[in-house]
């Protein structure tokens, strides 16, 4: 067995090493959400005859004592029997939940670790930066998100975040490694120019953050759902899911951070690939299908930061179109490469 087959299959192994890692890292995550405290509920906005479980916890808590407030408005809506950080004050035990949380963080950091190494050996393996195709760039992508909310987790607890960052993460590895596998290949000379580091190691960034803020949106809208409960056994099940989240405003703070400091970054990559495309075919803009979808998710983004800062958009209108944004970016991602021809099609599948 020759050493470049050798590198190649460490570079795999690393690869699903990480894999099984972060799969493993998901039964924490779900163990830390749901062993959360849950929010208090206003009684006053909905019926508690609507939420029985609520309205239970609610006399539980008030038959032992607990404090429901000078008119009794509020109650705290059921928690978890384990995880609360506040269950156990004075022992100096972590709770279960916290617990899992932690090891979760610890083995995504290990799989980060593990998923760098094997990108990197892909690189050594290729002989150039291992972006020369779709499989390279999910693999590199999946880095990317990853790397984004483990730099978040170091700043703000973000345990109960994990559980919805990592099966992305490892829905983007296993289309990696089932489907857009390819072995390396030199490039073209279109791409053999240092512009190829510059600006594809931009757009990963990027799309690791746009992909966490578009998470933090989605979970915005649950928040914000959950602090309405309505009526019927689906509008129970998300006040009961959505409870468990932080509350609306710090989800769409978190959301907007990370696409503030993204989009910078983003614009710079379009930029950069427009010197390169003017390197390697002689015009800076041709109208590419890529391009094309590049400009469509500036535009987008630029669209949420004015909105944001001139019209006062906040909350679900914000966060809807940070979704539209992510949507856009994944489909210039995924979909321009697999559904239109043009010039950047020579990067292969």
């Amino acid at each position: 067995m020759s050493d470049q087959q050798s590198l190649a299959e460490v570079s795999n192994l690393l690869i699903y090493g990480s894999m099984l890692v972060l799969f493993i890292a998901t039964f924490g995550f779900a163990a830390a959400f749901s062993a959360r405290r849950t929010r208090t509920v206003d009684l006053r906005a909905t019926d508690s005859a609507e939420i029985p479980e609520l309205a239970n916890a609610g006399a539980e808590r008030t038959a032992v004592g607990g404090d429901t407030g000078a008119r009794g408005s509020k109650v705290p809506a059921a928690f978890a029997g384990v995880g609360d950080t506040h269950a156990e004050p004075d022992s100096d035990r972590l709770p279960p939940g916290r617990r899992a949380g932690n090891i979760a963080i610890a083995l995504s950091w290990l799989g980060f670790v593990l998923l760098f190494a094997g990108v990197a050996t892909r690189g050594v393996w290729a002989e150039r930066a291992p972006w020369g195709n779709m499989y390279e760039f999910s693999i590199s992508s999946a880095l990317a998100v990853l790397g984004v909310y483990l730099v978040v987790s170091i700043f703000r607890d973000v345990r109960w975040l994990g559980l919805f960052v990592i099966p992305a993460v490892l829905l983007t590895l296993g289309l990696a490694v089932t489907v857009l596998y390819t072995e390396a290949a030199q490039l073209v000379p279109a791409l053999q120019s240092y512009w190829l580091v510059i600006h594809v190691s931009a757009a990963i960034i990027c799309g690791g953050a746009f992909t966490v803020a578009g998470a933090l949106a989605a979970l915005y809208l649950i928040s914000d759902r959950a602090d309405r409960p309505g009526k019927g056994a689906i509008s129970r099940g998300v006040v009961s899911f959505g409870q468990r989240l932080p509350d609306a405003q710090t989800l769409d703070r978190l959301s907007y951070k990370l696409i503030a400091f993204a989009f910078p970054l983003w614009t710079f990559a379009v930029v950069a690939g427009a010197i390169w495309a003017e390197s390697a075919w002689g015009r800076y803009w041709g109208w590419d299908p890529k391009e094309t979808w590049a400009f469509i998710t500036w535009v987008i983004f630029a669209g949420y930061l004015h909105a944001r800062t001139t019209a006062g958009w906040k909350g679900r209108k914000a966060a809807i179109l940070a979704i539209v944004g992510l949507a856009a970016y994944v489909f210039n991602y995924f979909g321009v490469n697999l559904l239109f021809p043009g010039l950047h099609s020579y990067s292969g599948v």
